[in-house]
């Protein structure tokens, strides 16, 4: 790609996958504008942005489900396609609140959607999750595997993702990359970009870290009964600067193909005690845990088969479970309160 690129547009780019996938579009020399409506994020990873380089050439503070914030933003740019991160995620919240998490999710993408469309943009990368794999029926899971949704979150995951495959079938001009991301943690190695959940974590790196510098007392360990080698849970846990470059090679990817549906994950399953033990060892810190009844909805393992991301995006994760401890750690310490660190 040579020459001045058209912009791409990053929805809920001030969050934890959009900020670091911004900041990998940037470094790729591709313009960025960032829309996000702030609920889950903190505007001041946008200084942060500036400061590691990346400056987005707009910022709207805007919802996805709003159509003229988003016919006004495509008046405005020629973008060469839109990654689409804006959405809910938080499992437990979909269960107490489905009718909400359908309306941001499966709306707000129907809304983007039908907006590009008439501003003729057909290039999209959209954020799925190896939710929509259920409890999975093998592991290491391929993407041919059986899809359901265990809960609300997953199922607005997969009626997206229908909705897209009935839109390519309909119109073959679009090109459309379907990203399953599996567990994704760390931090960008400058401590300046990573995790800023609100309130308990619902994710257990920001979870460790957060008992490791002394602000949660300890660490609950949900089942130590699972069919597994040390029996807690296993899961494919992922670099997030490995997880944004996937976007990058996804957008690249589909400059020459029309639909692709791709695990991201490093196909290696981690158990909970050991990523919780390397956490230690790594960063010389304690992390008290106890082990406590197994969570409803949880599974045993799960993992992903990544060979096609390799085949097709040309992508695979580089980054070790040593680094991602490393990383989480070093933004944690660095970040005590999150965004609302200072300086």
């Amino acid at each position: 790609m040579h020459g001045i690129m058209n912009p791409i547009l990053v929805t809920g780019g001030c969050g934890f996958i959009g900020s670091h996938t911004v900041l990998a579009l940037a470094e790729s020399g591709w313009p960025v504008v960032v829309l996000d409506n702030l609920s889950n994020s903190s505007p001041r990873v946008l200084e942060r942005l500036r400061e590691l380089g990346a400056p987005p050439l707009e910022f709207v503070q805007g919802d996805v489900r709003d159509a003229s914030v988003l016919d006004a933003l495509f008046a405005r740019h020629r973008f060469e396609g839109v990654i689409h991160f804006a959405g809910l995620k938080a499992v437990g919240e979909s269960v107490a609140q489905p009718l909400r998490y359908f309306d941001h999710n499966v709306g707000g993408t129907l809304q983007l959607l039908q907006a590009m469309d008439r501003a003729q943009v057909r290039r999209v990368v959209f954020s799925s999750s190896a939710t929509v794999y259920g409890d999975p029926a093998q592991v290491p899971i391929p993407e041919t595997a059986p899809l359901t949704a265990t809960n609300p979150y997953g199922r607005s995951k997969l009626m997206c993702e229908d909705a897209l495959r009935s839109l390519h079938q309909a119109d073959p001009r679009w090109s459309i990359a379907i990203l399953r991301y599996f567990n994704p943690v760390g931090a960008h190695p400058s401590g300046r970009l990573g995790e800023a959940p609100q309130g308990v974590p619902n994710n257990l790196m920001p979870y460790v870290t957060q008992v490791a510098l002394g602000l949660r007392p300890h660490l609950q360990i949900f089942g130590d009964d699972y069919p597994t080698p040390d029996g807690t849970g296993v899961r494919d846990y992922l670099h997030i600067c490995d997880l944004a470059e996937g976007h990058v090679a996804a957008l690249r990817a589909l400059q020459a193909q029309g639909l692709l549906t791709v695990n991201l994950g490093t196909g290696q399953g981690v158990s909970v005690r050991s990523l919780v033990e390397t956490f230690a060892q790594v960063n010389q810190v304690a992390v008290p845990s106890q082990v406590v009844a197994r969570r409803p909805g949880d599974v045993a393992q799960c993992y992903a088969d990544p060979q096609l991301a390799q085949t097709r995006l040309h992508w695979r994760a580089r980054r070790s479970l040593a680094d991602m401890c490393a990383d989480a750690w070093r933004w944690q310490t660095q970040n005590p309160q999150g965004y609302d660190s200072t300086p």
